[in-house]
């Protein structure tokens, strides 16, 4: 598994590709949902696949600090009740699943997660009448499987998306809801990336204080932007760049 010791210097190539993902990471947690697969992809590549999945935990624990301020007065607590029990056993499966995967298979691992995320909000775009089960079961399964892939790659975007769009919450509540929801999973999330996984240790945290900048960049260009965006050029572009990021985690 690939370390990040303090004594051995990042690439200006890496430090630009985490610095990118920062920002996305700030304009993601500002309300702008269906970007996290960048931000996984540029941090895989800039510091390793595993590695880069507890060094992003800290940047989005931040991002969620300041989502809840701005959007708590939109959470239903109701769903999220719902949702999170199932989210939590996902992490604890992912945690066991993922822990001694070597490094190569992990990074291809998660490509065909982000690939297989990207196909899923494709399938969901295209699709003609927006009714999904409300069985109990459906919340079950998506929320075990938002935790799998939230342990694994943080990219439960896909799974917790198509749960609240089931909810037809509307786009406020969506963005409440969701914010406690990723800020409680992160912060369950950290025990096992430090003492589990151990891909949190001091030297990540330093790199997690120069990005902190970036972070409260995309903040500030994310709140400008939830209301100007054209959905439909947004969600395309996004599905393009995702599906090429996990094509050059695969050949990289």
């Amino acid at each position: 598994m690939y370390v990040l010791p303090a004594t051995i210097e990042i690439s200006n190539t890496a430090w630009l590709a985490a610095f990118i993902a920062a920002i996305v990471l700030g304009i993601s947690k500002s309300g702008i949902k269906g970007i996290a697969i960048i931000i996984v992809t540029l941090m895989a590549i800039a510091f390793g696949a595993k590695q880069s999945t507890g060094l992003i935990v800290p940047l989005l624990i931040v991002g969620d600090i300041f989502a809840v301020i701005y959007y708590n007065r939109h959470t239903q607590w109701s769903i999220l009740k719902r949702f999170l029990p199932w989210m939590m056993l996902g992490v604890v499966i992912g945690v066991f699943a993922g822990k001694d995967i070597p490094e190569a298979l992990f990074k291809k691992l998660m490509g065909v997660v982000i690939l297989g995320s990207v196909l899923m909000m494709y399938w969901w775009d295209r699709r003609k009448s927006k009714t999904v089960p409300t069985h109990p079961t459906f919340a079950g399964f998506m929320g075990i499987m938002a935790g799998i892939t939230t342990m694994i790659g943080n990219l439960a975007g896909a799974f917790s998306n198509i749960f609240f769009l089931a909810m037809r919450l509307p786009k406020n509540q969506f963005i409440g809801t969701a914010a406690w929801l990723f800020f409680l999973i992160n912060l369950f999330k950290l025990p096992f990336h430090i003492f589990v996984w151990k891909t949190i240790t001091v030297d990540s945290l330093v790199v997690n204080l120069k990005l902190v900048i970036g972070v409260l960049a995309g903040l500030y260009i994310g709140i400008r932007l939830v209301k100007r965006i054209k959905d439909d050029f947004y969600r395309k572009m996004i599905l393009v760049l995702t599906a090429l990021g996990a094509l050059i985690l695969f050949i990289k």
